[in-house]
């Protein structure tokens, strides 16, 4: 019989499995570490650290860049938030950190350190990332085009910026997109009646259905508009 993995380790076990690469790391570090708000294990009832995977991966990401890097903690840490935020670390000091579409080497992809993966962004470093100037962000944020989530933008912002970013370069300004959102709210607006039944069911997998249906009639609604677009442009030859 196949025993399924824990989903939490003592800090031992997290000694343990680090001491094969790292030599040197010993209780105490890890608790420093914590101290100084590179892990945040969480705590039995009766105060003893519970470590998840994702912890683990991120004491070896810290250790590694201590000895193969020589980073302060405070670089350190840097790095943990842009990747936490589906970011790039800079790779110079005073530089921003840029979107992370991928892994590198095949190491330390965001999904390592985190539960939730979506793009995270500044607002510096959305500029940076499209092309686009403050201006031009104000006016797409005036007119509903880009909204800020809390204190980031995410990675349909980036999305929206960058392409507003390259049609601008045709003389196109964002006051002249506002029909893309009202079409695109409108087709939201239809995928919203067809789902709204089906989660109201109270069956399991109604939330599942949902989900499926959503993202069946984006892509066809995304298809659509593209054929119809497509169609009246080869009008125009």
């Amino acid at each position: 019989m196949i025993v399924p993995a824990r989903a939490y380790l003592s800090i031992g076990e997290v000694l343990s499995k680090l001491r094969g690469d790292f030599p040197d790391i010993t209780i105490s570090k890890i608790r420093f570490l914590e101290a100084e708000g590179l892990i945040e294990p969480q705590r039995t009832p009766s105060g003893y650290r519970k470590f998840t995977h994702v912890d683990l991966e991120r004491l070896r990401y810290v250790l590694q860049a201590q000895r193969d890097q020589y980073l302060p903690l405070r670089v350190i840490k840097d790095n943990l938030d842009a990747l936490d935020r589906g970011l790039q670390p800079a790779s110079a000091p005073g530089s921003l950190a840029s979107p992370r579409l991928a892994t590198v080497d095949g190491e330390f992809a965001p999904s390592n350190f985190g539960q939730e993966n979506d793009l995270r962004l500044s607002r510096e470093e959305l500029l940076q990332a499209s092309g686009l100037e403050e201006p031009q962000l104000a006016e797409l944020e005036s007119f509903g085009l880009i909204e800020l989530h809390g204190r980031h933008y995410d990675a349909n912002a980036l999305a929206v910026s960058k392409a507003v970013a390259e049609i601008a370069a045709f003389g196109i300004e964002a006051r002249h997109l506002r029909s893309f959102k009202s079409a695109a709210d409108r087709e939201v607006g239809l995928v919203e009646q067809v789902i709204t039944p089906l989660l109201r069911q109270k069956s399991s997998d109604a939330g599942a259905r949902a989900q499926e249906v959503q993202r069946e009639l984006a892509s066809l609604s995304v298809r659509l508009h593209a054929a119809l677009v497509r169609a009246g442009l080869e009008r125009l030859r």
